[in-house]
């Protein structure tokens, strides 16, 4: 009987405590004075942009997690950092369940087509710097049919070049929507695991190991359907099918 009166009490409180961390002004509330170490009545007032009842209401319902300093300030208690670590603990799991639903409709792409779509863009990309060096391969053909010496053409230049624009033009392109012209013919997309919008700092870093260390990157990140590449697990990227 004195065993189940416990399990009571604690589930009643546990109840209590997410009630309390239910309201999205009370989350913000706890953000705010963990960020900022503590803040006076108005500094809350004008960081959440509402009037003194809504506040007043909403801090005294907080009163387990907030204590005031002797200038009137509020500050959080050891309750209330703990309730912070928490939220940010929900936080990341409601990404991960976002993820999950996200890959659920969308699986994670294939090897062979994400091979294909690099392929487009490779060939894409060697095409304009073929045609951007064109002028000159032309001018040094002119010049040997004229007398002069045998045209000599730098292909070293021309791969290094390929690979500095494939890497721009997919950190660019992938930073802007998840996309290059290989991904979107073939209804592939990257996204971040976490669920935030892929920015372009991102895309740098993981097409950085896919232009430039592509053995490396491949040989280490094979093992997960997720993670095909090393610098998609180190960014917490993938790449999705649209199409299935």
């Amino acid at each position: 009987m004195i065993q189940w009166f416990k399990v009571t009490i604690t589930q009643e409180g546990v109840s209590r405590i997410l009630s309390v961390l239910s309201h999205p002004l009370r989350r913000e509330i706890l953000s705010n004075l963990s960020q900022k170490g503590e803040c006076s009545f108005t500094e809350l007032m004008n960081a959440l942009n509402i009037d003194t009842g809504k506040l007043s209401f909403h801090i005294r319902s907080l009163n387990g997690f907030l204590e005031q300093t002797p200038t009137g300030k509020y500050k959080l208690n050891k309750i209330g950092e703990n309730a912070v670590k928490l939220l940010n603990d929900v936080e990341v799991w409601a990404s991960e369940v976002q993820v999950a639903k996200k890959a659920s409709v969308f699986p994670f792409a294939s090897f062979g087509r994400r091979v294909l779509a690099f392929l487009i863009d490779f060939f894409l990309l060697l095409t304009i710097t073929i045609l951007a060096t064109l002028p000159q391969t032309i001018a040094l053909l002119v010049n040997y049919i004229l007398g002069g010496t045998p045209p000599r053409i730098d292909v070293n230049t021309i791969v290094i070049v390929t690979f500095v624009l494939l890497w721009l033009y997919s950190t660019l392109l992938e930073g802007f929507e998840g996309q290059t012209l290989g991904k979107r013919l073939l209804g592939l997309k990257v996204i971040r695991l976490d669920g935030k919008k892929l920015s372009y700092d991102y895309a740098a870093v993981r097409n950085f190991g896919k232009v430039f260390l592509l053995p490396f990157d491949l040989l280490i990140g094979l093992k997960d359907k997720r993670f095909l590449r090393y610098f998609d697990k180190f960014t917490g990227t993938t790449v999705i099918d649209l199409r299935l």
